[in-house]
């Protein structure tokens, strides 16, 4: 079935990963299929496969998000394949981003974690995708990282969304572990994951920025743009990324 829907394809875009473990997908599942992907691409001829990974992936990485996009990474290494790193992407069908608009329109608080100066740096989509198609015309394995030209700390980064989708939201700060106990509240409502404890921690730890130099869209150009469709509809997660799993 899978070597059917690549047949004939010469260059594969790979973006597959998932967030987080949830039914019978788990990291190390997801490994598996992307072994198989790669396998069925050999099979049928595909010439170039570009793959996207994430900032900062390392194999001693203590958050298994990058630790597994590191060894999806040396399940190609070997064959010369190109890598694109983004940071945060953004776009009209990003979660995380939209998301956070969407609590923004709906709730009149919105809670920082800690300390806020913990910092982002948001790539559009759309740039992502021009460095993946430029990766796919070089003759060797090379990895760029995929950043553009603002940094925000996160409670600068949220004060801009507010800004630009007009709401008047309060913001109150307090502990990760009550944020991520409301998120998990919040999301049995939602029947979602809105962030876990992990992800949090990667933010932190400012795990969504590059060294690399950036020549991207800037997000404060593409939300005065975008204002009023960001965070209009809730993205979830759950139904995007596992609504082919059982359940």
């Amino acid at each position: 079935m899978l070597t059917s829907k690549l047949k004939g394809a010469e260059i594969l875009y790979n973006t597959y990963w998932i967030r987080f473990p949830y039914n019978s997908q788990a990291y190390e599942s997801a490994l598996n299929n992307t072994r198989i992907l790669f396998r069925c691409a050999k099979q049928v001829g595909v010439k170039r496969i570009v793959h996207i990974g994430v900032t900062r992936a390392s194999l001693d990485s203590y958050l298994p998000y990058c630790k597994g996009k590191a060894m999806q990474e040396l399940i190609l290494k070997e064959s010369g394949v190109p890598f694109v790193r983004p940071t945060l992407v953004f776009g009209k069908e990003d979660i995380l981003v939209n998301n956070i608009a969407w609590l923004i329109r709906k709730s009149p608080v919105f809670l920082i974690f800690e300390s806020e100066n913990y910092r982002i740096q948001p790539v559009y989509v759309g740039d992502l995708a021009e460095i993946a198609i430029c990766q796919s015309t070089i003759d060797s394995g090379t990895t760029m990282d995929a950043t553009r030209p603002e940094t925000f700390t996160f409670r600068e980064f949220v004060e801009f969304i507010v800004q630009k989708v007009g709401s008047k939201t309060v913001f109150i700060k307090t502990p990760s572990s009550v944020g991520i106990f409301c998120g998990k509240i919040l999301g049995l409502f939602l029947r979602d994951v809105l962030l876990t404890y992990d992800e949090l921690k990667g933010l932190m730890d400012k795990m969504l920025t590059s060294t690399q130099v950036p020549k991207m869209t800037r997000i404060s150009d593409w939300l005065a743009e975008n204002k009023a469709m960001v965070g209009s509809t809730y993205s979830s997660e759950i139904v995007r990324r596992f609504r082919w799993s059982p359940t």
